[in-house]
């Protein structure tokens, strides 16, 4: 049983809006059916429970049976659902088990309702309940009690980044190249999604020689490297401030003048443009993604990519939170019409671009793996349709995602990020 306290700070997640969006969404959904057809889960078994305006109904169904008038005497006549175990079950498999907040029907919605806050939204009321899927909250619980959310120790850090530059003064015949460690004074902090350290080192490695070879005053914090910000899946918005608070003061502590974010999709937009809005107050400093930075380091001649080195055919899967949720769409085409020698696009792509599976923390979710990788069969068919021999993405959710794909549906492709497809032609 729900207790009482839980129950009404729940419910205060309806009410404390005050720009009015949540109540306007919640009371405009016309059940058109357009949101239908942009999403993986409904398109992948044409489940009706899938359907994202079904997702929008039962957090207004709720509404309803708590904030109107027939809704508290006639809860029957107008769909009100009491928030009961039940209905909270019923939540849990639809706002987490069958949504990553890819935001696609949201842009395919006819009368403008921005279904993944509507979804964020209920997730909030089950965080208030402690219903957040322990699989998605531990990695939240990583991330506030160590640092970061693989709970990576320092030590284990500091040996990997100390033998990836030695590699990388191997690599470049120079013995003054480095991976810097809180460095204080340097221009640019930069991050790392810590799959990097712990299962995909090379990514780091490419950044560091960009950074190298562009000349750039950068470190690495040992304190407070992690990117990602789960609790911006799970819901919880003290947790997500807390982590956003401690990457801004270790900023500032290192007196940086750039946090450059990782590719990693929802940890760009959680700390980019949620972040201010978490902690209610501005960055002094200012922040862009790698993507951003790389492609600037190439206009301006900072870095000078050779085509001819990346001679095969090259796809570009679009993140969902860093291209629709974060309006990075045009930069990584310019990187790679100076990066590759045969590129081809998805179809669709870009604003449009199904989503891997892999966001809103499904890749944490292992209860819900089965439902995942049936829903990532849309992305296999995109990608064998493009006869792509290696798929580029700057998000390392979706990097994951993409090779469990390609091994799932045997798609005999290379994932790379963006960093490495770059490194590659330098």
């Amino acid at each position: 049983m729900i207790k009482g306290d839980k129950k009404k700070r729940a419910l205060e997640i309806l009410n404390q809006h005050d720009d009015g969006r949540l109540l306007t969404y919640l009371n405009s959904c016309v059940h058109c059916g357009l949101c239908a057809e942009s999403c993986i889960f409904y398109l992948t078994g044409k489940d009706p429970r899938y359907i994202p305006a079904r997702k929008v109904d039962i957090v207004a169904s709720i509404y309803r049976r708590y904030n109107t008038l027939t809704g508290k005497i006639l809860p029957g006549l107008t769909g009100a659902k009491d928030l009961d175990e039940e209905t909270a079950a019923e939540m849990v498999d639809l706002l987490y088990g069958s949504c990553t907040m890819c935001g696609r029907c949201t842009m395919h919605c006819s009368v403008g309702i921005d279904i993944s806050s509507v979804v964020r939204a209920g997730r909030s009321m089950l965080s208030e309940m402690d219903m957040v899927p322990a699989t998605l909250q531990s990695t939240v619980i990583s991330a506030i009690e160590t640092g970061n959310n693989m709970a990576i120790s320092k030590e284990d850090l500091v040996d990997t980044i100390k033998w990836l530059e030695e590699d990388l003064q191997m690599e470049l015949g120079d013995p003054n190249a480095r991976i810097p460690l809180d460095e204080p004074g340097s221009k640019v902090i930069y991050t790392l999604n810590p799959r990097e350290p712990k299962f995909f080192p090379l990514s780091i490695s490419a950044m560091a020689k960009i950074f190298y070879l562009a000349g750039e005053s950068w470190t690495l914090s040992t304190k407070m490297y992690d990117v990602t910000n789960y609790a911006y899946f799970s819901g919880n918005d003290e947790e997500a401030a807390e982590i956003v608070n401690r990457l801004a003061d270790e900023a500032l502590a290192l007196g940086a003048e750039k946090v450059v974010l990782a590719e990693c999709g929802h940890g760009s937009r959680s700390f980019r443009w949620e972040g201010p809005n978490y902690i209610q107050k501005k960055y002094p400093f200012e922040v862009l993604t790698s993507v951003e930075l790389i492609n600037n380091y190439i206009r301006e001649g900072k870095i000078k990519p050779d085509k001819t080195k990346n001679t095969k055919k090259v796809t570009l899967h679009d993140p969902c939170n860093l291209v629709r949720g974060g309006g990075i769409l045009r930069e990584q085409r310019e990187i790679l019409a100076e990066s590759v020698n045969d590129f081809t696009e998805m179809n669709p792509f870009g604003n449009d671009n199904y989503c891997c599976g892999g966001g809103g923390g499904q890749l944490s979710m292992s209860e819900y793996n089965e439902r995942r990788m049936g829903a990532g069969k849309i992305k296999a068919d995109q990608i064998k349709a493009t006869a792509a021999e290696v798929v580029v993405t700057p998000c390392h959710n979706c990097v994951d995602q993409l090779i469990q794909i390609n091994q799932a549906y045997k798609l005999n492709v290379q994932i790379k990020t963006m960093a490495e497809i770059v490194a590659d032609a330098l």
